[in-house]
C-alpha cells in the first residue's frame, strides 16, 4: 500500500492567498483558511503574525464578526525584501531584459522581472526608451553604469542616508561637490539618474549617475517627505527634466511624411492628437524643460514646426540658424 503525502503550499504562496482574501474584504476567518489552504490552524496563525509583525501588513482580529481584516486599503504585497547585493542583480537582469525584446522570450522575462521590481516602486522605477526594428532589437546610446557608484546610491536611497560627491554638469571640465539627500533612482532614456534633495542649493535635483563620482554615504538620516512621488516629479518631463513646476503648452505640427511615426507612439500623458486637412498632424503636449523639448524638435528636422509657446519657436528657429550657418561655410 502506498501513502501519499500532501504537500503544503509554499509560506509566501499561502501569505498570498491570504492577502487576497482580506483584500477583497470577505469573510476571513481561521476555519476558512485552513479549509483554502489545507493546512493546520497553527500555521494560518504563524502566516497571520508574519505578515502582520513583519511585513507590517495592518491585520486586525474583529471580534464583532469573528474575522480577520485589513484596518486599511493595501494596494501591493510587500513581498519583496531586497538587499544591495539583489539590487545590482535587478540591475543586470534589466539591462539583459532588454535583448530579448521582439522574442518569444520577452513577455516571460518582463513579467518574473515586474514581480521582482514591484516591491520597489516608490524608490526605484524603470522607464527605458526603447526603438523596435523587426524582430531583432537593438539599443541606441545605452548608458554606462559604474556598478560601485550604483551600489553606494541605491544603498542610501534604501537607508535614507545623505551622500556627498563630486557631479560635472554636461559640457563643462570641472566637477563641483554636492551633498545631497537621495529619494529616487529612475531608468529613463537608457540611462540611470538620481533624483535627491540638493542641501546647499535647496531644491531637488536631477543627476545623471554616469556623471557622479567619489560617493560617499553619510551617517546622516534624513525623511523623505511624504508628498514626494517620482510619478508627479517627472509627470512635466518629455524624458529626464522634470520636477520644475512650470509646464509650458506645446504645439507642434508635424510634415505628412512624418505623420504616421508621430501617430505611432506614445510620447507623453498629456499628449493630444489633431489630423490636419493636408495630411499633417499637430501634437499639443504639457512640458517643462523647455531645453529639452527643443533637442527633441530639432532631431524632426525639417518635419516638424514649433507652433507654441513663443519662447521655444524662438529657440528652435535661432538653434536652426546656428546650423544653416555652420553647414553653409566652406573650408
Amino acid at each position: 500500500m502506498t501513502s501519499r503525502v500532501q504537500l503544503s503550499r509554499p509560506p509566501l504562496e499561502r501569505m498570498l492567498r491570504i492577502h487576497d482574501e482580506l483584500r477583497r474584504g470577505t469573510l476571513t476567518n481561521c476555519s476558512k483558511l485552513v479549509k483554502i489552504l489545507s493546512v493546520c490552524r497553527k500555521t494560518v496563525l504563524r502566516d497571520l503574525a508574519f505578515m502582520r509583525d513583519r511585513l507590517d501588513l495592518p491585520i486586525e482580529f474583529d471580534p464583532l464578526i469573528q474575522a480577520y481584516r485589513y484596518t486599511h486599503p493595501v494596494s501591493a504585497f510587500p513581498t519583496v525584501h531586497v538587499t544591495e547585493g539583489e539590487l545590482l542583480a535587478l540591475l543586470v537582469a534589466q539591462r539583459a531584459l532588454e535583448q530579448y525584446r521582439g522574442t518569444p522570450f520577452h513577455r516571460s522575462l518582463e513579467i518574473a522581472f515586474e514581480k521582482l521590481a514591484g516591491g520597489l516602486r516608490d524608490k526605484i522605477s524603470f522607464s527605458p526608451a526603447d526603438e523596435l526594428k523587426a524582430v531583432s532589437f537593438k539599443n541606441v546610446g545605452l548608458g554606462k553604469t559604474d556598478l560601485a557608484i550604483f551600489n553606494a546610491l541605491s544603498g542610501a536611497v534604501l537607508r535614507q542616508e545623505e551622500v556627498e560627491f563630486d557631479y560635472r554638469k554636461p559640457g563643462e571640465s570641472a566637477r563641483s561637490h554636492r551633498r545631497v539627500r537621495p529619494y529616487h533612482l529612475a531608468h529613463r532614456e537608457n540611462l540611470w539618474y538620481l533624483v535627491a534633495f540638493d542641501v546647499e542649493r535647496g531644491g531637488l535635483r536631477t543627476f545623471a549617475v554616469p556623471r557622479i563620482a567619489g560617493v560617499q554615504v553619510l551617517k546622516q538620516k534624513f525623511e523623505k517627505p511624504a508628498d514626494f512621488s517620482p510619478d508627479a516629479f517627472f509627470a512635466d518631463a518629455l524624458g529626464v527634466l522634470g520636477g520644475r513646476g512650470d509646464a509650458h503648452d506645446v504645439v507642434i505640427r508635424f510634415a505628412a511624411g512624418a505623420a504616421d511615426r508621430v501617430r505611432e507612439r506614445e510620447w507623453h500623458e498629456s499628449q493630444e492628437l489633431r489630423d490636419l486637412p493636408d495630411g499633417r498632424v499637430e501634437l499639443k503636449l504639457k512640458l517643462g524643460a523647455l531645453p529639452e523639448v527643443e533637442r527633441w524638435v530639432l532631431g524632426w528636422g525639417a518635419a516638424a514646426e514649433v507652433i507654441g509657446p513663443r519662447e521655444l519657436r524662438q529657440r528652435v528657429a535661432e538653434t536652426a540658424a546656428s546650423i544653416a550657418a555652420k553647414y553653409g561655410k566652406r573650408e
